[in-house]
């Protein structure tokens, strides 16, 4: 069993979400505690006064919504009374046994999971102290519920997540495929995984990672009016990146993502991301060590579950690249790393590679050439030092004298000096003149 504790600060988002589940058919409520009616005959209003009521309480106390995620194995056997009482367990192992809370068992998964629904004021007005409540309360809870009911133990998930982890991007939610699946619903799912827990501090970087689940948030274009009055709008990419299908207003999402409510998250962010800077540079560090393309670049840092996002104007130019790392969920544009980072400098770097081998081909071929010339230069010094020349020239003295390769090379490198249009080697000249002066 895995537990997950959500804090919040809207519990009618929180119950909206659970509801709007159940109005889908994936979701049903199955139990509700400290409730003065039964679960069937509770309404939405019903459900939502009893939290509110308890929440008013304490005024104070502005995050006073919790939501619980407990998640069980495929192999666990679980029915709706099991699954009651697993949960009344667990809210009474945890400290929520006297809260009121609603049990709603979700089937929109390929795992069986419920989500619980509570408040953190108790009937006194004090608040329930949540610091470290995953770590030791819930923990402590969660291990002696799997003994209890002979659930398969989290620790097992955990190394199943480690190994996939290694071989792939961790990408939870499926990515959108228009027409396939109802649009506001799946935008809603890729939303409620990315928004709160991925470190982004601009939209551009949030949409770095949306993009991979084929969704995109759309401020409009400059000078719209979606634009100047600061809105917000959700749209289904295709496969190619184009905008497709009609767009969702942020509004119209149960957690209200608005362009105002992702900017309060942004300063956050920018402290929590600091960290794993240092992982995203050394990878791209290590993949630039060997001459790579761009492309190339993209695989390397896609392998180490890194995502090279490339921005790139209407004429293809690349301007921008922002990197999303999965495994530690965050976004950074490549400036923010460091100039060698940039757009630009990857671009250079790559491009300066690409023509590396053929730099070092003319290198290869220069040290060649200068070793050649070294070779008929000797010989020739050899030669001439003793020996007239038999001939008019020196390659045909040289084939007189058996020196058959140094005149091979010499009359290879003097058609070379004719295509160069340079005349002939000053040194040759030199000693040209010198064994005429002679004669």
């Amino acid at each position: 069993m895995v537990a997950r504790i959500i804090k919040g600060s809207s519990l009618s988002n929180t119950l909206n979400y659970n509801e709007h589940k159940v109005q889908q058919g994936v979701a049903e409520c199955i139990h509700s505690a400290n409730y003065a009616k039964d679960t069937e005959k509770l309404n939405f209003f019903d459900k939502l006064r009893r939290l509110e009521h308890q929440a008013a309480l304490n005024e104070n106390v502005k995050a006073n919504s919790v939501h619980i995620s407990l998640n069980f194995d495929s192999a666990d056997q679980l029915d709706k009374e099991k699954l009651t009482a697993i949960a009344d367990t667990y809210m009474q192992q945890i400290g929520f046994g006297s809260q009121p809370y609603l049990i709603y068992e979700h089937r929109d998964a390929g795992h069986k999971h419920i989500h619980i629904v509570t408040t953190n004021i108790q009937q006194n007005g004090r608040r329930i102290d949540m610091n470290n409540i995953g770590r030791n309360q819930s923990e402590k809870a969660r291990k002696a519920i799997e003994q209890e009911f002979k659930l398969v133990p989290a620790e097992y998930h955990k190394q199943d997540q480690k190994q996939q982890h290694k071989q792939e991007l961790v990408v939870s939610p499926k990515r959108v495929e228009y027409g396939k699946t109802e649009t506001k619903r799946a935008i809603q799912n890729i939303l409620d995984y990315v928004i709160r827990r991925y470190k982004y501090t601009s939209l551009p970087e949030l949409n770095a990672v949306l993009k991979q689940y084929n969704v995109m948030a759309d401020p409009g274009k400059e000078g719209s009016r979606i634009h100047k009055n600061g809105g917000l709008v959700y749209r289904v990419l295709d496969a190619g990146g184009s905008k497709i299908g009609v767009p969702i207003k942020a509004s119209a999402f149960y957690n209200k993502p608005t362009l105002k409510t992702l900017e309060q998250l942004f300063p956050r962010n920018e402290l929590l991301r600091q960290n794993y800077k240092i992982r995203v540079k050394n990878s791209i560090d290590l993949a630039l060590i060997k001459p790579v393309s761009v492309p190339d670049l993209k695989e390397l840092l896609r392998k180490e579950g890194i995502a090279m996002e490339l921005r790139q104007n209407d004429q293809g130019l690349l301007y921008g690249i922002t990197y999303v790392d999965h495994r530690n969920q965050c976004v950074f544009n490549g400036s923010d790393l460091g100039k060698q980072y940039s757009a630009k400098a990857i671009q250079e770097c790559c491009l300066r590679q690409d023509h590396q081998p053929v730099q070092i081909e003319k290198l290869q071929q220069k040290i060649q050439q200068e070793s050649n010339y070294q070779f008929v230069r000797n010989n020739l010094q050899h030669h001439l030092k003793d020996t007239p020349l038999k001939s008019g020239t020196v390659e045909e003295d040289f084939k007189l004298q058996g020196l058959q390769k140094a005149a091979d090379l010499l009359t290879t490198l003097m058609k070379q000096e004719q295509v160069e249009n340079q005349s002939l080697p000053e040194w040759i000249k030199r000693k040209k003149k010198k064994h005429r002066h002679r004669l």
